[in-house]
């Protein structure tokens, strides 16, 4: 490889880059049955992951240090655009989420799972005469902005991606437990005031739901219980690629999307599953041992960041097609259909790579 091979790929992290990539293959092939063997969705879906490796290659080469001082920028534009939704949104489901600039369509909440741990890793590392006590008001104050304007929109699974987001790279700064308690206190006491005034009928009944699916099974419940039966019916081996009964006869509701493990776990069964269980936590644990290894506080915050918040999204996915969880709507790792989603996703790849350069140059 020449000088100018090595300087177009040095700042690609090939464990990070085999794993997504082998993540998005077997996405193509999962979605290609989900979507009823829809070509063209599949051609759209691929495009998008083209554009979203693109980004991720040109965040890549952004130093960890200019991410650090465009922190701040980058939050403040996120809360504009936040603020835009609300007032010039397209509706869409119920739920004003979207700005359409015709062209393309994309959703502002999405940038605030970036821009959110950003800004709380700058604010824990930044400005070393200011009190602990004052940056940790400010991070949280950071993280509470974005997640009351996402709430109003509705979108309470967004809202609680980006709080973990924010709040893990506060934990990893190295809080104190008697806060962390102080916190869960104050949440446990407000816990009635938030389901009488902040959550809207339908989400208090998806939380109901979640207790006895069986209850309603053919209204409230008839996502989970379909979820279920699918994954449930994968046995170890499973049905076989577009054998899977539930998802091919249109029985899982959004299979392309928030339900595509549904399909997956039908069709692949166990193995499949493992098999996906395992790339998954490549990426997590290669995003961990770059954060433990980089020197500086900014990277390691933002490295824990990104790599809890990635194990969120698959958890929470997971979760809420398996029953355990209520659903809120969080689509499957570059595996679920979308565009504002992957490209997020990778964009924090981006910034991982970025960050592991600073280990590649000590």
């Amino acid at each position: 490889m020449d000088s100018e091979q090595k300087s177009i790929f040095s700042t690609l992290d090939y464990p990070l880059l085999s794993g997504i990539l082998l993540v998005c293959s077997l996405g193509l092939i999962i979605l290609y049955s989900a979507s009823g063997e829809n070509a063209d969705l599949l051609i759209k879906h691929s495009g998008r992951i083209v554009i979203a490796l693109i980004a991720m290659y040109v965040v890549s080469q952004i130093s960890i240090s200019t991410l650090s001082t465009m922190s701040l920028f980058l939050y403040l534009i996120g809360i504009l655009l936040l603020i835009l939704v609300l007032a010039f949104g397209i509706v869409g489901k119920g739920a004003q989420r979207w700005i359409d600039l015709g062209i393309l369509r994309f959703q502002p909440s999405e940038i605030m799972k970036i821009t959110v741990p950003m800004m709380a890793a700058w604010i824990m590392t930044s400005h070393s005469m200011v009190p602990r006590g004052v940056k940790i008001f400010l991070a949280v104050l950071s993280i509470a902005v974005p997640c009351t304007l996402v709430i109003l929109q509705p979108d309470l699974g967004t809202a609680i991606l980006i709080a973990v987001s924010g709040s893990i790279v506060i934990f990893m700064a190295g809080i104190s437990w008697k806060i962390i308690l102080a916190v869960g206190a104050v949440g446990a006491v407000s816990a009635p005031l938030v389901w009488n005034t902040v959550l809207y009928d339908y989400q208090k009944e998806r939380i109901l739901t979640l207790l006895d699916p069986w209850s309603d099974p053919l209204g409230a419940g008839y996502h989970a219980v379909q979820s279920m039966i699918a994954i449930g019916s994968g046995g170890v081996g499973g049905k076989g690629w577009l054998s899977g009964t539930q998802s091919q006869l249109e029985f899982i509701p959004e299979r392309s999307t928030d339900f595509i493990f549904s399909v997956m776990s039908e069709e692949f069964g166990l193995g499949g599953f493992i098999l996906l269980m395992l790339l998954y936590l490549l990426l997590v644990v290669r995003g961990f041992w770059i954060g433990i290894c980089v020197e500086d506080t900014y990277s390691k915050l933002l490295a824990g960041g990104f790599s809890f918040t990635f194990f969120t999204y698959v958890f929470v996915n997971i979760g809420m097609v398996s029953g355990i969880l209520p659903v809120v709507g969080i689509p499957l790792p570059f595996i679920s259909y979308g565009g504002t989603s992957i490209v997020t996703l990778m964009i924090g790849f981006g910034i991982l790579m970025s960050i592991s350069q600073r280990i590649k140059s000590h």
